[in-house]
């Protein structure tokens, strides 16, 4: 039965997650933390070596508190054992005896209950049954057994051999036991063996009530809490991860109001912490908790204190921790130099709110002051630039495409300084634009108008010129901006933000534009949507993907692959054909929207147009992947293409053959990525019917696919192509960063009411409803 119910926790799947996050060699993991100190930062914790898991009892025991939480057993002991084989040394401290013994208990006493009652009336019809309460150590004495035996059951699942441990107070106070068990332990460990450790709540006497948590030497151990950094600091554990039933520490308690999520927890910040009341079960609480972490944090062990009991929700919580992600409360004694990720987007969020209320010219002189900058400083970003381009160089990993996103000169940033000129002219129809207004009522008026979406995170990578053009965006339509930026143009992004900012400073919204430059990963930065409103990424499509998978509840603007198509019509002009194909593939073959696919109508084959593509492609030195039908007619084949479905980046492009333009569509709608599609043709039918009947973000006839950009478009810049078909589609502007709100104007005596069908009625003498005011459309 135990098995059956295992079985049901999806083990292959976790098994794929856990092995995909923990590709590291060994030699990484047996590095643990150097010299006896704790780890500083999150991303160090990739390095423990010796970790210390406690399971607090809200994470064990069921909500009932009488049995064990079967499913989250399951998905820890799964964690902990890819952890010990991946060359870690596990251990676990565990609550659960009780709960379990608990469970045991109450059925043996109401099965006695029930045959004394059956022999007693003659009959088998029972009456009310009450239960005695049943007293704590001889529930820990009932369940031991038991609680030791699923372990088994579990690890065994998993080739991993457990052993049980029970200990007091006096393991650790008198030398020689201390002793004992250090060495115990030690062997275990070197045995691969995971030490299953818990108090013995058999025999254990109450704490006492003077005895705390007061300095190296010394804890009470009193708890599980205070028992698993007694353990973590004896055995010189790398890591502590105390599992529990909430997210972390909050700054006052969880559910109220103002409670906040602690990321990182310093020694010095316990003044700022308000606590609770304790877990439904268990002996300890957060303060507990607490103390015992910086008392573990104190003796040289790492700490993170997190959620352990919604699998579905938490994920793979320990794996996530050791692998360095955002989870739960980091205890660490290092307070990092700059503000937190959190604070600059609440610095960025409360700027963003006074740049939207400024008036379009201010912004517009914002954005003219920045391309000034541009043109006033531009030796001191091309230095900084040089720094940057010298240090890839050196570092020889950035391809040749990347080399030249990453590279400014002063022609690019002439170039970049006319866009956002450019975009300065746009602010003026931008924020608070009425849409539409409608009179509803005598004396109430209905607006729609446009505003900011709120907070925007674009991350992008080797493009240091993305971040004027994004900046100056995000002040056109009112939007707080935080910058990812790649660390290969770190110097550059710095410089660029910072003449940002100084432009800023003229309105006093300095703050609105944030550069990120702490260790944050992408995938901790997809977390925070409670702070974070709309994701924008620029780079690559693996980038992009990424950034889709991880960001689970922020939407992300942005497209995964540039599948972009030319379709060669039979009634095609030669000329046209060249100029459009070489442009499209040769101009900038890495960018998202250069061909990757060119069709060929049947009718050009062996012909003088077909020669003269091939040709020039050859001349371009374009390598080309012949599609399975191509490749029938041909008696020499070009290398057949593995997929339909590629994104090149480069001089190579796949080319197919096609009966006619629904075919030609047909393909494109399941081949391509509805990004930028082109069809060369002199028929005006043909062209209209591929218009109108593609359905993709940008469809052209008889031009490039590269003008599919935000430049070329007139809207000045571009924070990146979208493919989606709810918000912005295509190359997105300002308007694309915009949203709208409804604005009611009344004057207190109009109200409203529903009628019997559920429609709504306006009670007002006479007035007539959804009367448009003059010069725009009624809202219907």
């Amino acid at each position: 039965m135990l098995l059956q119910r295992l079985t049901l926790y999806s083990r292959m799947d976790l098994q794929r997650q856990l092995c995909r996050s923990l590709t590291r060699p060994l030699t990484q993991v047996s590095q643990g933390r150097a010299n006896g100190s704790s780890f500083a930062h999150r991303s160090e914790l990739r390095q423990a070596k010796r970790i210390v898991v406690k399971l607090g009892s809200a994470v064990v025991t069921r909500g009932d508190e009488c049995g064990m939480a079967l499913g989250r057993l399951a998905s820890i002991v799964e964690q902990v054992a890819m952890l010990q084989n991946q060359g870690r040394e596990m251990m676990i401290v565990t609550s659960g005896a009780v709960a379990f013994g608990k469970q045991r208990l109450r059925h043996e006493i109401l099965l006695s209950q029930s045959v004394r009652q059956a022999l007693h009336t003659g009959h088998n019809q029972l009456k009310d049954m009450s239960l005695p309460v049943l007293e704590a150590r001889a529930c820990a004495a009932a369940g031991q057994s038991g609680l030791m035996a699923l372990y088994e059951a579990m690890f065994t699942q998993y080739s991993t051999c457990t052993a049980q441990v029970l200990v007091t107070n006096l393991d650790f106070h008198d030398e020689k036991k201390r002793q004992n068990l250090n060495s115990t332990l030690q062997e275990l460990l070197h045995m691969n063996i995971v030490p299953i450790i818990n108090t013995n709540d058999a025999v254990v006497p109450p704490p006492e009530p003077n005895s705390d948590l007061q300095g190296v030497n010394v804890i009470s151990i009193k708890d599980n809490d205070s028992l698993a950094a007694r353990l973590a600091v004896e055995m010189k554990a790398d890591l502590l991860i105390a599992l529990s039933d909430v997210e972390g520490l909050y700054n006052s308690p969880p559910g109220t109001d103002d409670a906040k999520l602690i990321d990182i927890f310093y020694p010095g910040d316990q003044q700022s912490v308000t606590y609770g009341t304790k877990s439904r079960v268990g002996i300890g609480g957060m303060e507990a908790k607490v103390k015992a972490a910086l008392w573990a944090l104190q003796g040289g062990t790492s700490v993170v204190i997190a959620n352990g009991t919604n699998p579905k929700v938490t994920g793979q919580v320990i794996t996530d921790i050791v692998e360095g992600k955002k989870v739960g409360t980091f205890f660490s004694k290092i307070k990092p130099a700059g503000p937190t990720v959190e604070h600059q987007t609440e610095m960025a969020r409360c700027s963003g709110r006074t740049l939207a209320s400024l008036l379009p010219d201010q912004r517009s002189e914002i954005i003219c002051r920045l391309a000034e900058l541009l043109y006033e400083r531009q030796e001191e970003i091309l230095d900084a630039n040089k720094m940057d381009m010298d240090l890839a160089v050196n570092a020889g990993h950035l391809p040749q495409t990347m080399l030249k996103r990453l590279s400014l000169s002063p022609a690019k940033l002439n170039s970049l300084a006319l866009g956002l000129r450019q975009i300065a002219v746009a602010t003026q129809d931008g924020v608070r634009r009425v849409l539409r207004r409608t009179r509803v009522a005598h004396n109430l008026e209905l607006e729609q108008i446009t505003v900011p979406i709120g907070v925007l995170l674009v991350i992008f990578e080797a493009r240091p010129d993305c971040l004027p053009q994004v900046s100056a965006l995000a002040i056109a339509s009112g939007n707080a901006l935080l910058l990812k930026g790649g660390k290969e143009a770190a110097n550059t992004n710095r410089v660029l933000h910072q003449l940002t900012q100084e432009a800023l400073s003229i309105h006093g919204v300095r703050e609105a534009v944030q550069l990120l430059s702490t260790r944050e990963e992408v995938a901790d930065l997809c977390r925070l949507d409670k702070m974070i409103d709309l994701i924008i990424p620029r780079g690559s499509s693996q980038l992009v993907r990424e950034i889709q998978w991880a960001a689970k509840g922020i939407p992300v603007l942005g497209h995964s692959e540039g599948i972009c198509h030319v379709y060669v019509d039979a009634e095609a002009s030669v000329d046209k054909v060249l100029k459009i194909v070489r442009d499209s593939k040769c101009d900038y073959p890495a960018a998202c929207n250069a061909m990757e696919s060119l069709l060929i109508h049947r009718d050009i084959l062996r012909t003088p147009m077909f020669d003269q593509i091939i040709d020039m492609l050859r001349t371009e030195q374009v390598k080309i992947h012949a599609g399975p039908r191509f490749a029938s007619y041909l008696t020499f084949s070009p290398s057949e293409a593995k997929s339909l479905r590629t994104e090149y980046g480069d001089l190579e492009c796949c080319m197919e053959v096609v009966d006619n333009i629904q075919e030609a569509m047909d393909h494109i709608h399941k081949y391509g990525s509805s990004h930028t599609d082109v069809i060369v043709t002199e028929n005006v039918d043909t062209a209209e019917q591929f218009l109108q009947q593609l359905d993709s973000a940008c469809v052209f006839w008889n031009a490039s696919t590269r003008f599919a950009d935000g430049y070329r478009f007139g809207l000045g810049a571009e924070v990146g192509i979208s493919t989606a078909r709810i918000h912005a589609r295509g190359p997105v502007g300002l308007e694309g960063l915009l949203t709208t709100k409804w604005v009611l104007r009344g004057d207190g005596h109009t109200v409203a009411d529903f009628s019997e069908n559920g429609t709504m009625k306006y009670l007002h003498e006479n007035q007539s409803v959804g009367q448009p005011l003059a010069g725009l459309r009624d809202s219907n």
